[in-house]
């Protein structure tokens, strides 16, 4: 039986032990390097070990069994998202080929996967490696993931840009990789709002100094306390009503797993001011933080010198 036959069985619509019949005898018929019966699309910036986890899922294998049946050698042990899977260049050649997908196109899907594609590097390994809290990836929206998984699998890990915080589709958004399952977002309509701001904020020149500078400066005022208290416990209330999970998972509190959604609104609303203030303020301090205040929804923001914002409006900006 070939791949092709294979395929078209497989579209049949042939229940599920039929087809771990048909796909794990067709897998037995592939040889090393030869391409694969199903394409299964990445995610953007999906995290290598998810993407070849949902590839094992839609032949029914595991992940060391379609390593093995692709000719990789597997070293050492870990899981999505505490750790990654750093492929070989002749390994990501290999899995371009099961996966039906030009190297190039997977490289750019997969920021983990090696750029080079040397012809003499034969060598077809894989490698688990352990990643620091701030590198690891977090859940993707599961529909996406279904939907490009030919409903094997609902879970992918990614490594979004800030302005892809929530999916705007399906109003969910995994902002911690401590997160097992992704936030409902339907009950905050204000981050599929912010969401569309912020892909509009990348056309400016300086959108990503904007952005660091806004978020740090949110982060502060949420960790402390400031300004938007009562709004941002009110949003934080909303998304967990609408995921519980939020509130039961390990030890770490909602407040700080849901902080980034829940400060995104006013982040991307400050980063966006920020972005058309002048290099050289040609008002005073003060004028400026009644602008930005009403931008907000504030009646004025606290006259404090350690303030964040004031200390960036006063010192920093030049």
């Amino acid at each position: 039986m070939s791949p092709t036959d294979v395929a078209a069985r497989a579209a049949a619509g042939a229940g599920t032990a039929q087809r771990s019949v048909v796909t794990t005898g067709a897998w037995h018929r592939i040889p090393f390097a030869a391409p694969g019966v199903f394409r299964v699309r990445p995610l953007p910036r999906e995290a290598t070990a998810s993407y070849m986890q949902r590839l094992a899922d839609t032949y029914q294998l595991t992940l060391p069994q379609l390593l093995d049946g692709a000719g990789i050698t597997l070293h050492r042990h870990g899981t999505p998202p505490s750790a990654e899977l750093i492929l070989t260049a002749g390994a990501a050649r290999r899995l371009a080929v099961l996966a039906r997908t030009p190297l190039p196109r997977l490289t750019c899907a997969l920021p983990h996967l090696p750029l080079s594609d040397a012809a003499h590097d034969t060598e077809a390994a894989a490698y688990w490696k352990r990643l620091d809290a701030g590198q690891q990836p977090v859940r993707a929206c599961r529909l996406c993931t279904r939907h490009r998984s030919h409903n094997a699998t609902d879970t992918a890990w990614i490594h979004p840009p800030p302005h892809q915080l929530v999916c705007p589709r399906h109003h969910q958004g995994a902002p911690d990789p401590r997160l097992t399952s992704t936030v409902r977002t339907w009950a905050v309509p204000e981050l599929v709002a912010a969401h569309h701001a912020h892909q509009r904020l990348l056309r400016r020149p300086r959108a990503a100094t904007a952005w660091t500078t806004a978020r740090a400066i949110t982060t502060r005022w949420y960790d402390h306390q400031q300004h938007l208290t009562h709004r941002w416990r009110t949003r934080l209330t909303r998304l967990c009503t609408a995921s519980p999970h939020l509130t039961t998972t390990g030890n770490a509190s909602p407040a700080l797993l849901a902080r980034d959604l829940v400060t995104y609104p006013e982040t991307v609303a400050l980063a966006r001011i920020l972005a058309t203030l002048p290099n050289r303020p040609h008002h005073t301090t003060d004028h400026a933080l009644s602008l930005i205040a009403h931008r907000l929804g504030l009646p004025r923001l606290a006259s404090n010198a350690n303030d964040p914002l004031r200390v960036f409006l006063t010192h920093t900006r030049h």
